[in-house]
């Protein structure tokens, strides 16, 4: 034993010296869990022994440079025509009107639970969430108010899935709703259940556990389905596999779900993938004569291994990818996400029917992309090589009411999963604070950001990819440093303040009984 803490303790200050004058080895060796990255810049040996350090320590990632000053913000009462801002040079001048909505933030008592709190580390927390600027309301805030809400992650989904003569209503759903142009969805250390983490509470998974069934343990108030089942919605979930898997029978009815999977209370015919069709026939009747309802579904059928051998979703429709100048791959993961396209078109004609098609929001994106498809078989399917930096996580997020076709509303900034609980929420008009999540309402004024698994990211000015240490300017213009160093920080503070939120179950240091909405 004494042998062992003698070598620990050698290692530990051999690896500080590593990291020594080299920022970002020090980020990755203090900061960052990310397996490749750490590899390549500490070495084989080094990050073996993190992975066995952080798993036996219950590690967070240090982080002592939080910035706490206040963010200005523009006083909502104050009657204004334009809103002056400075250019560069330092002179002012007029930007486009901007119409006060009021802000997305609740009433947190946040001087008062400074003053209470016996932990230094929740105190903190508390003054860095109070002085972050929340995001504005808008033309957009709470325009599908009311409605039900029929939420989707689905298996494997990405943009190449969409055709016309295969997948016809996911064309139309993504031809006809909103667009988002720039969509992202990265992958995570848990793939699925980090996937659907990120979509259903707008935070970074923390690495080494998982996160969504750690969750289940903590309050989760922004969880979409516990705002709605407050305003009197009947609220379900459904998976078509296993109801213990990624233990979602702890994460999901925490989440405010009526949950049910293969095993307590869905029964579904035996086979591998299930059918995303079947999911749906047979919970349907369970909702749809509700008023209001939302219903979350995690389907399964576009599932790897894409094959049909032993993949029965891809055997069940392969008549209809067989005459298709394409791999066996390829045939086979479009035909897995025909059964998910079928799962649709039943939804929209059973919601038709019952004349509710005109008051449901339909949202979708996949957990993450198909990474059991070969790269040259991504590359068959988009017809264009294979950005395996950032174009390999470009996804598509499919918002679809009925009234959208004639609004013809595109958002070219970039987006990712994160983003959609808070821009979803703005639209359902739910009482949020936009502080308190790592994404952001993107019809607000917040500034994008897309962050990934090993930090790289993405805004509107800028790429900085973190392997190769490689920032590309998205404005044919030199990089602003100042730009950069900023977003960099935020990324170090999402990842920062997910891990804090979900390890000290922070939520639930918010009084959530003593808060009203601001509504201004």
């Amino acid at each position: 034993m004494i042998v062992f803490l003698a070598f620990s303790i050698a290692f530990h200050f051999l690896g500080q010296w590593q990291v020594k004058g080299n920022e970002q080895a020090r980020d990755v060796y203090y900061n960052t869990y990310a397996t490749n990255l750490s590899v390549s810049k500490l070495g084989l040996f080094t990050t073996f022994r993190l992975d066995i350090q952080r798993s036996l320590s219950n590690w967070s990632p240090t982080f002592d440079d939080i910035i706490l000053e206040e963010k200005p913000t523009k006083n909502p009462d104050e009657p204004v025509d334009d809103y002056i801002v400075e250019n560069k040079e330092g002179k002012p001048e007029i930007d486009t009107p901007l119409e006060v909505y009021g802000e997305n933030k609740l009433d947190i008592p946040f001087d008062d639970l400074i003053k209470e709190s016996d932990s230094k580390e929740i105190a903190n927390m508390h003054r860095f969430f109070q002085n972050q600027r929340p995001s504005n309301k808008n033309e957009f805030t709470g325009k599908y108010e009311g409605y039900n809400l029929i939420w989707i992650t689905a298996e494997g989904y990405a943009p190449y899935a969409v055709r016309e003569d295969l997948t016809p209503t996911l064309y139309k759903l993504s031809r006809e709703g909103y667009q988002f142009t720039n969509f992202y969805n990265p992958i995570w250390g848990v793939s699925t259940s980090d996937g659907e983490y990120t979509i259903l509470s707008s935070l970074v998974p923390k690495a080494g556990v998982w996160s969504f069934a750690k969750s289940g343990e903590n309050d989760m108030p922004f969880a979409m389905g516990n705002q709605l089942k407050k305003l009197g919605y009947e609220t379900k979930a459904y998976h078509n596999h296993s109801y213990s898997y990624y233990d979602r029978h702890i994460s999901h009815p925490n989440m405010g779900y009526d949950y049910k999977g293969i095993g307590n209370g869905l029964e579904m015919a035996q086979m591998w993938p299930r059918s995303d069709l079947e999911m749906v026939e047979k919970t349907l009747d369970e909702f749809i004569n509700e008023d209001p309802f939302h219903v979350y579904y995690m389907t399964v059928s576009g599932h790897l291994e894409y094959n049909f051998i032993g993949n029965q979703m891809a055997a069940k429709n392969k008549k209809y990818v067989d005459h298709l100048d394409l791999s066996d791959q390829a045939k086979a993961y479009l035909a897995g996400q025909i059964e998910l396209d079928r799962a649709l078109e039943e939804l929209m004609s059973r919601l038709e029917e019952a004349n509710l098609l005109d008051k449901t929001l339909i949202a979708l994106t996949g957990d993450h992309y198909p990474y059991g498809l070969e790269n040259k078989t991504i590359e068959e399917l988009t017809g264009k090589p294979l950005d395996k930096k950032f174009g390999i996580y470009k996804n598509e997020w499919i918002l679809y009411a009925t009234d959208m076709k004639e609004e013809n509303v595109v958002v070219e900034e970039p987006t990712y999963t994160l983003d959609m609980l808070p821009t979803i929420s703005n639209l359902m008009g739910v009482d949020f604070d936009s502080r308190l999540l790592m994404g952001r309402d993107v019809f607000s004024e917040s500034e994008p950001l897309v962050v990934f698994n090993d930090r790289s990211f993405i805004t509107k000015e800028l790429k900085y990819y973190v392997p190769e240490d490689e920032i590309t300017s998205l404005t044919n213009k030199p990089i602003d440093e100042e730009h950069f160093k900023k977003m960099k920080q935020k990324t170090d503070e999402i990842f920062y303040f997910s891990t804090k939120i979900l390890d000290l179950d922070y939520y639930s240091f918010l009084k959530w009984e003593e808060m009203h909405s601001s509504r201004n």
